[in-house]
């Protein structure tokens, strides 16, 4: 245990003492203190503040709208974000959920030719002490040019570093006798090692911020933002951070948030599954927002989610700030000449325009295989740096729009493939990784988080399967996840005796969640909380191996 000022800090995972005498120097340590002290009282705020506000919408049964108080700043015709720097002009590809503890496939992301590395310590990270000390520090090899082969930051893609999420804690370090916010942790060894470098070589600092539920919560990044700056010695405005809107209240206070952030805004971002997932998090007991079977009914055609989408991008482009659309999770197969390539190839590049079409102005791909074909879609369909003279006032967008379920049922194999997701999710954060490959497609905590909302909601609403009638209950979803075991031992190739230990700790874990009473209200906070969890992690520490995902299946 370190202790330095207020401050105690475990002692670093084995294998990674230099990594962690090189972020946790006496400067950084006093930094991390003075940014966790200052701002964790205005971050217990936030999430009480998100607490009060479900609360409200469940005892009155309300519905969120576009606010009175503030539509002084939306009906103010004038203001505009900043503009953001040259190398942000063109956002056409970003790599997503690049895990930077994965040294090997960040390599090759700064190797590769898109626009921006989603650099995520959040959907597609593991929080692992040894996953965000590697990735912390493979971030400042990546500034500080020490990887071979690999092109000067300069040169390289963007970096846009995604720090965890305001619900996440880091267990390692307390500041006051406080385990301090995941994200303040985060963002601050990035920011003290990396800024002036990354901006000098106008290269960033960029961000990602993840789950911004509310303008305030967006005020209070602004605030942070400009403290950083003042402390570090940087320009104010230097650091740009484009927002996820990942929350459907949020998506009624997108102008604000941008207001809110308009000195540091690179725009706004817009996702389907963390998106649909909150609709079941803040009104999922109520039957009229019942969420059909995502696998058959639940698409970005689809009338809330087209609406939220071109939105994001009428507010964005209205305001001068970039938006960008969601992530292609389609892997493609190796032979390039084999007929599922070219429909898994034909599937990408038609909801990839689509969202074109919409005015995105870049969009992101797990699979960098299929940055090339996306950049050249970009090229034919959009080939200017970005689309930010579609204004969209075709467009109006309504409460309505924004709120309406879609037509549809629940299938068999809809329930099913959410069961799998959720354990093979839970699975893998026992095994210290933050995504895995599953039935073509890289799966991470957005998709785990869909999965797990919809099996509460069916079982809490009690709906009948569309194939046979069948009720959907606690038992049905036991049985169902007993019946997949085989399934899901092939699927995470189940070698040894302690692969199955986990694996059916992970199926318990599952099956714990979708029948709580109340709903919990993000599966990464249960988890990260989680002793069963924290005690997995402990035994990894002592045997942990830097290496990326299972393979493809």
């Amino acid at each position: 245990m370190l202790v330095n000022e207020g401050v105690e800090l475990e002692t670093p995972p084995p294998g990674l003492a230099d990594e962690f005498h090189t972020l946790f120097s006496s400067d950084a340590l006093t930094f991390l203190s003075e940014i966790i002290s200052t701002f964790q009282p205005e971050v217990d705020k936030v999430l009480k503040l998100r607490v009060l506000r479900k609360v409200q919408l469940d005892l009155t049964g309300g519905l969120p709208v576009f606010a009175k108080d503030t539509a002084h700043n939306r009906n103010d015709p004038d203001w505009r974000v900043s503009p953001v720097p040259h190398r942000l002009h063109c956002r056409h590809v970003d790599v997503g959920d690049l895990s930077p503890c994965d040294t090997q496939r960040f390599i090759q992301g700064l190797q590769s030719t898109a626009q921006g590395l989603q650099v995520d310590f959040d959907d597609g990270n593991c929080p692992t002490y040894h996953n965000q000390i590697k990735g912390i520090y493979n971030v400042y090899q990546a500034v500080h040019n020490q990887f071979p082969d690999v092109p000067p930051i300069a040169q390289a893609p963007v970096l846009m570093l995604r720090p965890r999420a305001w619900n996440m804690v880091e267990h390692n370090m307390m500041v006051y006798g406080r385990e301090v916010p995941g994200p303040l942790f985060d963002f601050g060894l990035l920011m003290f090692h990396n800024a002036k470098l990354l901006l000098q070589n106008q290269s960033g600092p960029f961000f990602y911020l993840s789950k911004v539920e509310s303008y305030m919560e967006a005020r209070l990044w602004s605030q942070i933002f400009f403290w950083t700056e003042k402390k570090l010695g940087l320009p104010a405005g230097s650091i740009k951070a484009t927002v996820l809107i990942e929350c459907v209240l949020a998506s009624f206070e997108m102008e604000e948030i941008l207001y809110e952030l308009k000195e540091h805004s690179a725009g706004l971002n817009c996702g389907i599954w963390d998106y649909s997932a909150s609709f079941v998090n803040k009104f999922g007991p109520r039957a009229d927002f019942l969420l059909p079977d995502r696998s058959k009914y639940v698409d970005m055609e689809k009338r809330f989610l087209h609406s939220y989408m071109d939105l994001l991008v009428q507010t964005c482009h209205r305001r001068g700030a970039l938006a960008t659309g969601g992530m292609a999770a389609l892997l493609l197969p190796r032979d390039k000449e084999s007929d599922l390539y070219k429909t898994v190839l034909h599937t990408v590049t038609r909801l990839k325009l689509l969202e074109i079409n919409a005015g995105v102005d870049g969009f992101m791909v797990y699979d960098m295989d299929l940055i090339e074909p996306m950049q050249k879609l970009f090229q034919l369909h959009s080939p200017d740096q970005n689309q930010l003279l579609q204004l969209r006032d075709d467009i109006t967008v309504t409460p309505e729009d924004l709120l309406v379920m879609p037509a549809g049922g629940v299938t068999l194999y809809g329930l099913r493939y959410n069961i799998a997701v959720g354990v093979l999710f839970i699975e893998a954060w026992l095994s210290g990784r933050g995504h895995f490959f599953y039935l073509g497609k890289v799966e991470d905590s957005a998709t785990a988080e869909i999965s797990r909302s919809q099996v509460w909601q069916w079982i809490r609403h009690q709906v009948r399967l569309e194939d046979s009638g069948t009720l959907v209950t606690r038992a049905l979803v036991r049985g169902l996840a007993e019946d997949l075991i085989g399934d899901l031992k092939a699927a995470i190739h189940c070698q040894t005796s302690r692969d199955e230990q986990r694996l059916m700790t992970a199926v318990s874990m599952f099956l714990e969640i979708v029948q709580k009473n109340d709903f919990p209200e993000f599966l990464t906070t249960y988890l990260n909380l989680d002793h069963t969890f924290l005690s997995f992690h402990n035994q990894l520490e002592n045997k942990h191996t830097d290496k990326a995902p299972k393979a493809r299946l």
